[in-house]
């Protein structure tokens, strides 16, 4: 059975656009509804019970930030994943607090966005390189009283283990990481679990947050 998405967004055409997509490329997936703003969204969705709800940031009635907090609250089952244009920190640490597992920008390839929904569905939170790096800045900013903790665990990682973590920063899913690298999608998951163990982290977001302020990627 092919998991279900509820596409958000105000522009017609890009919902038809991703609708369209999905029904010609994408067989695990199925678009059960459309809306065209928060309101409309939280409606829909308490209908259908969406696996996932792709997410649009500025919207007429109700935004997606505030869809997403009603939305968390009330169907903890459908994750939220923001797909917006919008660079903008303050949208991305509110969609964060408000429930979102996910920001991927609009300019995002269609098959990289495939990636990311099945892996969401597999627990994974997608997010660009680039988001991860304002992660990184508002957590420099706070102070990281972990940083000589994590800087001695590092160095428990072995080589295979550091191309992972680099690769996950880089924002590459388990199963494109597993053909980067010739490796099962499973041996991935192992690898990336002794990452997250070693360094005493939850997830493959936060694992991208540490590789970029250790200077793994750019």
């Amino acid at each position: 059975m092919a998991n279900t998405l509820l596409l958000v967004d105000d522009h017609v055409l890009f919902r038809e656009g991703v609708a369209a997509l999905a029904s010609r490329h994408w067989d695990d997936f199925e678009v059960v509804g459309e809306a065209s703003n928060g309101q409309e969204a939280l409606e829909m969705a308490r209908e259908l019970l969406p696996d996932i709800i792709l997410m649009d940031v500025s919207m007429p009635v109700m935004d997606g930030l505030e869809a997403t907090r009603r939305l968390h609250r009330e169907l903890p089952t459908s994750r939220v994943v923001i797909l917006t244009v919008s660079e903008d920190e303050a949208n991305l640490f509110e969609a964060i607090k408000s429930g979102a597992v996910g920001y991927v920008l609009k300019n995002t390839p269609s098959r990289r966005l495939h990636s990311y929904l099945q892996g969401v569905m597999r627990g994974e939170a997608p997010m660009s390189g680039a988001m991860a790096a304002k992660v990184l800045e508002e957590f420099s900013r706070r102070g990281d009283p972990a940083q000589e903790s994590l800087e001695v665990a590092e160095e428990s990682l072995s080589d295979r283990e550091r191309e992972v973590l680099q690769l996950v920063a880089e924002g590459l899913t388990n199963q494109e990481i597993g053909e980067r690298l010739c490796l099962s999608e499973n041996t991935i998951k192992k690898h990336l679990a002794n990452v997250l163990d070693k360094l005493h982290l939850s997830n493959r977001v936060q694992a991208a947050v540490y590789a970029v302020r250790e200077g793994l990627v750019d």
